[in-house]
């Protein structure tokens, strides 16, 4: 028992991108820190098919410096699908920065969002913006359902932030690459203690590149307990 246990399996090797949704991605070409081109993006929807990814949202950052726009980001999703053809089921929406220009995105009612108007926010990574409990309640007033991405990433929030966060609705979004220590190993420890706890959600690659991917997919990190519990919140 105790060599299943203690063997380390890699994401690619472990079959479990067949069995999860990729929630959160930036593999729409062109519009942010992501991939550059529309040849890199289809070359990374087809590998990504060959491991039996079924459905992939594309969710490009918009932010303060970053201010994409509802119809550009349609526009540029649309000639991807069609460039792209079957395979991978492709789905838009967005990542929003925690700043005043998503506070205005909202109060326009302008969300590019997943199925029952989730919308996938983030922070800095060091630091929480100073009305962040205040503006998640006035996301969820104004009817969206915050899903708050890499919330392991976050190096102000403890675990008891994280149950607070669940506790009035907020919903949580694993990276994949976390569970390898492409982090580090405090955001490793903390993403398998937020998976084994149930406190996720989603699942997502937050993928930038083919060649980063590949490498983070390739390390053997995983043993069977993680990716049980990969597994279990991909059937919830």
């Amino acid at each position: 028992m105790f060599g299943i246990f203690s063997r380390k399996y890699s994401i690619q090797e472990s079959g479990i991108l067949g069995m999860i949704e990729d929630r959160h991605s930036h593999i729409l070409y062109g519009v942010d820190d992501g991939v550059r081109t529309e040849e890199d993006s289809l070359a990374l929807l087809g590998w990504l098919h060959g491991l039996g990814l079924r459905t992939l949202w594309l969710t490009p950052h918009i932010m303060e410096d970053i201010p994409n726009t509802t119809d550009a980001l349609c526009a540029r999703f649309d000639g991807l699908c069609l460039a792209a053809g079957p395979g991978i089921s492709l789905r838009l929406a967005a990542e929003y920065m925690i700043d005043t220009l998503f506070e205005k995105r909202l109060e326009e009612g302008d969300l590019l969002c997943m199925e029952d108007k989730t919308v996938l926010m983030e922070t800095s990574v060091w630091s929480s913006p100073y009305h962040l409990p205040e503006l998640l309640d006035k996301t969820m007033r104004a009817g969206y359902r915050p899903l708050l991405a890499h919330p392991e990433r976050y190096r102000y929030m403890e675990m008891k932030d994280y149950v607070k966060l669940t506790d009035m609705g907020v919903r949580l979004q694993m990276n994949l690459p976390s569970l390898t220590g492409y982090y580090g190993r405090d955001e490793r420890m903390k993403a398998v203690r937020l998976l084994s706890d149930g406190l996720y959600s989603f699942v997502g690659s937050d993928c930038h590149g083919l060649r980063s991917l590949k490498r983070i997919y390739s390390v053997k990190a995983l043993d069977r307990r993680i990716l049980d519990g990969i597994m279990k919140l991909a059937a919830a």
